[in-house]
């Protein structure tokens, strides 16, 4: 009777465990479906870094969250056709920003930009020097050269696109805490599992245990 009552035990705690990393790793999906989109690149506007035809993840972001060198995918209507691009941020409000038509500052800073592709499409942009306004963001394509970007709409305040024009932030792949929890939550269903498959080849063999000494019993008393 003991070992019948462990062996149930052992099996609910099984489906406890099944359901609970199932609950884990839908919750991870789930958290990472509503919280990230995919996109396509469809212009050469940001190589080498991301090429034509690559799939990226993207994660919606906070306006205070946005920090310069992030790539970003934004969406401005009077610009692009209401298309979505891919630009990276090189000014956030009220920094001030000055190239020489090659080189840039960012408050009197010299920029490091290892991502930079000088390539042999269109000419250098023209020097310029802008104060970015709050609310919005200075952004180039890596792909100097060929970028429809900030440069070309110095007129419209000081080139910046405003933060609610964000569709999200490119990321490498799942946040890590979605990754942990997919992780926990496969680990602890396969375990769950093991456990109540264990007991449930445990609770048989001392059913065929019973019979057997019972026929064994009937046996003897015959």
């Amino acid at each position: 009777m003991r070992q019948r009552g462990a062996g149930v035990r052992l099996r609910t705690a099984g489906r406890v465990m099944v359901a609970g990393g199932v609950v884990l790793v839908l919750g991870g999906i789930g958290f990472f479906f509503t919280t990230h989109r995919g996109a396509t690149v469809m212009g050469a506007s940001m190589e080498p870094t991301h090429r034509v035809g690559d799939r990226l993840s993207t994660e919606r972001v906070d306006a205070d969250a946005i920090r310069r060198g992030d790539v970003l995918l934004i969406r401005v209507p009077e610009r692009y056709r209401d298309a979505p691009v891919l630009q990276r941020v090189v000014g956030t409000g009220g920094d001030h920003v000055v190239s020489d038509g090659d080189r840039i500052t960012v408050n009197g800073r010299p920029l490091d930009e290892p991502y930079r592709n000088d390539g042999p499409i269109g000419p250098a942009a023209e020097p310029y020097d802008v104060r970015v306004p709050e609310g919005f963001l200075f952004l180039l394509g890596d792909n100097r050269g060929n970028a429809n970007d900030s440069r070309q709409f110095l007129d419209d305040n000081a080139g910046g696109v405003a933060t609610s024009a964000v569709l999200g932030r490119v990321t490498e792949g799942p946040p890590p805490a979605v990754t942990a929890a997919g992780a926990l939550g496969a680990v602890l269903a396969l375990s769950g599992a093991g456990l109540w498959y264990t007991a449930r080849r445990r609770a048989v063999r001392d059913i065929h245990s019973t019979l057997r000494q019972g026929a064994a019993w009937a046996r003897t008393e015959s």
